[in-house]
């Protein structure tokens, strides 16, 4: 079974300290995140996808390997979603699936495949042929889960996944999610609470940078609402 780990995980702005000393293990399945603004998620989130360098002595494995040691073959297997939405507006839904496939090595053919059934499955067929310009927030959420989904990775990160998308479009994104966890390391983090209730397996709390936090979702959920336990750690923030 696939694990990935993170050893004493620090990273630093400057003189801010963004994440202070993490250490976690994931396996298979849908890991909710959770935490104000500024809590570290995004960091953490974009050092496990490779887009950013934690500090010197932090320690990302693979299945027991360290990250830097499997280059193209670790980047092979993620596929992930930003939170921003700064996607290529001139293009349309379809052109841009078709370049992140190009981009990530996919065989044209079963890239067709692929972008046909994803469009489908997220209800984007309708408007893959329109300029990504004219998409509204949870269009634009919807087409860059399709691009994060392309060549069935084996780890998912997910950051804000549902943010402006509308109750319809948000419930279509969750079954999806759901859908696919069986065999996929699945990293969701978010400010909606009530999305990591109804899809987590696990949940981590996040505060200033570090983990104050974390468990088997029934565990944690056992005769309370994680409302109520996200109020417990953060109060108003």
């Amino acid at each position: 079974m696939n694990k990935l780990q993170l050893k004493n995980v620090s990273k630093h702005y400057s003189s801010k300290l963004a994440l202070d000393n993490i250490s976690c293990e994931f396996s298979v399945g849908i890991w909710g995140f959770l935490g104000p603004n500024g809590a570290g998620k995004s960091t953490l989130m974009n050092i496990i996808a490779g887009i950013l360098k934690p500090d010197g002595e932090s320690v990302v494995l693979y299945n027991e390997t360290p990250v830097p040691q499997l280059g193209r073959s670790y980047r092979s297997v993620i596929g992930y979603m930003p939170q921003q939405q700064n996607v290529f507006r001139d293009f349309t839904g379809a052109q841009f699936l078709s370049y992140m496939a190009a981009l990530k090595g996919i065989d044209s053919k079963a890239a067709r495949v692929q972008i046909s059934e994803l469009l489908q499955r997220l209800e984007l067929t309708d408007i893959a042929h329109r300029r990504i310009s004219g998409y509204s927030g949870g269009m634009k959420q919807r087409i860059l889960l399709a691009q994060a989904l392309l060549g069935a990775p084996e780890i998912l990160i997910l950051d804000e996944p549902t943010a402006g998308v509308d109750p319809k479009q948000r419930v279509i994104i969750k079954n999806l999610i759901k859908e696919i966890s069986e065999d996929k390391i699945i990293l969701l983090s978010t400010h909606i609470v009530s999305d990591i209730e109804k899809l987590a397996d696990r949940i981590v709390f996040l505060k200033d940078g570090r983990i104050v936090q974390q468990g088997a979702a029934d565990e944690l959920l056992a005769g309370t609402e994680l409302e109520s336990l996200y109020m417990r750690y953060f109060g108003d923030e």
